[in-house]
């Protein structure tokens, strides 16, 4: 099961993750994750529900077969199996599912938040492509042609002495309304928390085209990063690379200047 494809297949409430890429934790994780291909994980959370091997799914959860979304996964895995061809394609945008009720949780109206920031409502692929690991040695999702052009950049930066890591690639929906809840407990107010996170929906992480770039022993996004060597460098050659910086000082989206983010633009 090892060669199973690395790519994360999406859907609207649960990822399908390759097992390879997940760390055991006992023995007897590490005896099941080898011989399986992938790990159902719901989006809402991150737990793992049930791994599927050659013999049939191994629950992980109570209950799993009654998770929203699970018929929907359980139909992408059977399809990854038989059409893996379908991965040289650029992947389908999933459907916007359930993501107004998650903004009236935050009391955003979507339509108010667009028009003020000119952001738009951004979909999330349908499969991902794994493009290494971030500076925390989690797996690094990315749409495959991001994925491809992170590769050349970082390439491109080592022939000229710079090292680039990735802090993070995509992120679901259910994942940004995750950060606002946490910052929400923390005791940080809505306005505070658009000035520097996009509201769900509307961030570019979702489309798999964006990360937030640092360089080692650098602290993670911040301001700071823009006096490095590896900022200079994307300043000269993230362009030819197909990378841009998404928030500059004085953005028209109202969120705080952020030069460690970077979005690729496919041609």
């Amino acid at each position: 099961m090892r060669g199973s494809p690395r790519i994360l297949i999406n859907t609207p409430e649960i990822e399908l993750w390759p097992a390879s890429l997940l760390r055991a934790c006992s023995n007897a994780d590490a005896r099941l994750l080898a011989g399986a291909s992938n790990v159902l994980r719901r989006k809402r959370d991150g737990r793992y529900l049930a791994a599927l091997l050659p013999s049939g799914a191994m629950p992980l959860q109570p209950r799993w077969l009654h998770e929203p979304g699970i018929g929907a996964a359980l139909d992408a895995a059977e399809a990854m199996g038989d059409a893996c061809f379908a991965f040289t394609a650029d992947p389908e945008p999933l459907p916007l599912h359930h993501l107004h009720e998650r903004l009236r949780r935050l009391d955003i109206d979507a339509d108010a938040y667009a028009e003020r920031t000119g952001l738009a409502l951004v979909a999330e692929p349908a499969w991902l492509a794994f493009a290494g690991f971030d500076r925390y040695r989690r797996p690094l999702w990315l749409h495959p042609r991001a994925a491809r052009a992170w590769e050349r950049l970082c390439r491109s930066a080592r022939a000229d002495g710079i090292s680039l890591e990735a802090i993070s690639g995509y992120r679901s929906h259910d994942y940004q309304l995750g950060i606002f809840e946490r910052k929400l407990a923390r005791g940080q107010t809505l306005p505070q928390i658009l000035q520097v996170n996009a509201a769900p929906g509307f961030s570019e992480h979702h489309s798999g085209l964006a990360l937030d770039i640092s360089s080692p022993g650098e602290p993670p996004a911040e301001e700071s990063f823009e006096h490095t060597p590896a900022f200079a460098w994307l300043g000269a050659h993230a362009a030819g690379h197909g990378f841009a910086m998404s928030y500059p000082r004085d953005n028209p989206h109202g969120i705080v200047y952020e030069p460690w983010h970077w979005r690729y633009h496919p041609d």
